[in-house]
């Protein structure tokens, strides 16, 4: 299992892949994708800055997009405290999960439904919005990062499909730092409660252990925690995500 360190720098190296802007450095690490989707602008680390000084910097970077600070293990203790004094709101807590894909717990594909890569972000892309909550207006804008995706790592999109073509799930293969991150698991609202999130993000499992990748980490929502858990995951940390 990789260490913590490790996970989190796939973390990193993901959301950096939709940046368009200024990164800085590692004291004060952010990301601008221009999306009008809060997780995709951000601050992904803050270390050896002071509270105050980072969120003026980070202000004038992210000036215009909505945001997100991502307070974790990998921030100076006291960053969340910190910035809360200086009027950040907490809007979650999300927990860092992580498995060995060969003892994950198999999930049984539903009937019909085929998972392949998808490699038309003009089809991906609306799909994932749909229930990620990247706003209509948001997703040309989404698209165009997507085409545009550059990261240290290689990015393996997966749709599942029912019989009428249509995407019916979505998921995302990180493949860096020698583990697999997973983002944008999700399911199409007409095609919830049929195991289809659990069978895409089962499909992930396999193709990065088909690859010779030993581990596989997520976030995930509080309430999408003991999912994962049945799946096989276990939490080794948490995000707490803020905004001003």
């Amino acid at each position: 299992m990789e260490s913590l360190d490790t996970v989190l720098a796939a973390h990193r190296a993901y959301l950096l892949g939709w940046n368009v802007g200024a990164s800085g450095g590692p004291d004060l690490l952010t990301y601008r994708s221009e999306v009008p989707h809060a997780p995709l602008n951000g601050v992904l680390r803050v270390t050896g800055c002071a509270p105050r000084d980072a969120l003026v910097e980070a202000c004038h970077r992210l000036h215009g997009v909505p945001r997100i600070w991502w307070a974790g293990p990998d921030s100076d203790p006291g960053t969340a405290e910190g910035l809360l004094s200086l009027g950040a709101v907490e809007v979650a807590r999300l927990p860092i999960m992580t498995t060995t894909t060969g003892r994950a717990t198999v999930a049984p594909t539903p009937a019909g439904l085929r998972i392949s890569e998808s490699t038309d972000p003009h089809e991906f892309v609306p799909a994932y919005a749909r229930v990620s909550g990247i706003p209509p207006e948001g997703v040309p804008a989404a698209i165009d990062r997507e085409k545009a995706f550059t990261g240290d790592g290689t990015v393996i999109r997966l749709a599942g499909r029912f019989e009428d073509g249509r995407i019916a799930g979505t998921a995302v293969a990180w493949l860096s730092h020698g583990l697999v991150t997973l983002y944008f698991v999700g399911t199409q609202p007409e095609h919830r409660r049929r195991g289809v999130g659990a069978a895409m993000t089962a499909a992930a499992l396999d193709l990065a252990r088909e690859r010779g990748v030993r581990t596989a980490a997520l976030t995930s929502t509080a309430a999408g925690e003991s999912l994962y858990g049945r799946l096989g995951f276990g939490t080794v940390g948490r995000f707490r995500l803020l905004s001003f």
